[in-house]
């Protein structure tokens, strides 16, 4: 394991938004299951095993946490996967895809400013060509109609939020107790969405559709979210966003592999483009001299969180 807090949160960044990618594979086997019931389940779920992690023992809110954690739930969990649902019924999902893709630009230039500090031209830089790279290994043309684009940007807003909301609690709380927070508030939302959608009768699962919510809740939400805002705490939001140009490739590969997507030239070039962002923005791996306070509150993501802990 890299002994630098650089080297680490960049393999923690990218191992976070590669799980996130290969949702494609498990939404598909889950597509014809009722969507915020099943939501609420992969969350319920990832909120019990974080809270085991956790050994039960987690900070205490102060009702500005409580208040922050909850935007980040309705956000970044579940506004987002609306916005996405909707958008892609407005117009096609590469279009959806692009204009999310643009979350690390959006993180450059939002993340130092939210932790004030300056923007650094090199990182607005490397996101612009994380950005462009990710949007040409999603791009498929398409029909985009106002009410989409709309509602791509309100995707794109709460991808940002995800992590920006995140930034002012890891300090104190830490990856371990924010990802279980946000978790478990997200998941009176999503029954409420789900009685509003679709009643209260609810069929079981399959075998199939049992298995894929557990690798979403396990796999992608457990080890994703501690990863995740643990790279961030390492990185700072803006070096950390840019993994977001990992997400596209990791789908696009595990699209291929299910033989529902082509590796073309193109999208290979739009890899090698990603990738020239994040050797910008993330020069050699190299450890940074003056890390954020955030960088140092939240070393590893299965240390116990600061602070006085309630069950």
């Amino acid at each position: 394991m890299p002994t630098s807090p650089t080297a680490r949160g960049s393999l923690l960044a990218a191992g976070a938004l590669a799980l996130v990618g290969s949702l494609v594979a498990a939404a598909d086997l889950v597509e014809s299951y009722p969507f915020a019931a099943g939501q609420a389940m992969r969350y319920a779920a990832a909120g019990l095993a974080l809270l085991a992690i956790a050994r039960g023992r987690l900070p205490r809110l102060t009702a500005r946490e409580l208040i922050g954690l909850s935007a980040l739930a309705a956000t970044g969990l579940v506004l987002f996967n609306l916005f996405v649902i909707d958008g892609v019924r407005e117009t096609d999902p590469a279009t959806v895809g692009v204009i999310i893709g643009c979350a690390p630009l959006v993180l450059a230039l939002a993340g130092p400013l939210l932790e004030r500090r300056p923007v650094s031209g090199r990182v607005v830089v490397a996101g612009a060509v994380v950005a462009a790279g990710a949007a040409g290994v999603q791009w498929a043309g398409g029909d985009v109609t106002a009410a989409g684009l709309l509602l791509a940007l309100g995707a794109l807003a709460c991808e940002a939020a995800f992590s920006l909301l995140a930034v002012p609690r890891l300090g104190r709380l830490g990856p371990l107790a924010v990802s279980t927070y946000a978790c478990l508030l997200a998941v009176p939302m999503l029954v409420v969405w789900s009685l509003i959608a679709d009643g209260p009768s609810l069929p079981l699962p399959d075998a199939k559709e049992g298995a894929a919510l557990a690798y979403m809740a396990l796999g992608v939400t457990v080890f994703g979210f501690l990863s995740w805002y643990s790279a961030v705490g390492l990185l700072g939001v803006d070096r950390a966003g840019l993994f977001c140009g990992v997400l596209p490739i990791s789908a696009l590969i595990v699209s291929a592999l299910l033989g529902v997507a082509d590796i073309t030239p193109a999208r290979v070039a739009a890899v090698v483009v990603v990738a020239g962002g994040l050797t910008l923005g993330v020069p050699n791996l190299s450890p940074c001299s003056s890390r954020r306070s955030t960088g140092s509150a939240t070393p590893g993501f299965a240390s116990a969180p600061a602070g006085p802990s309630s069950t």
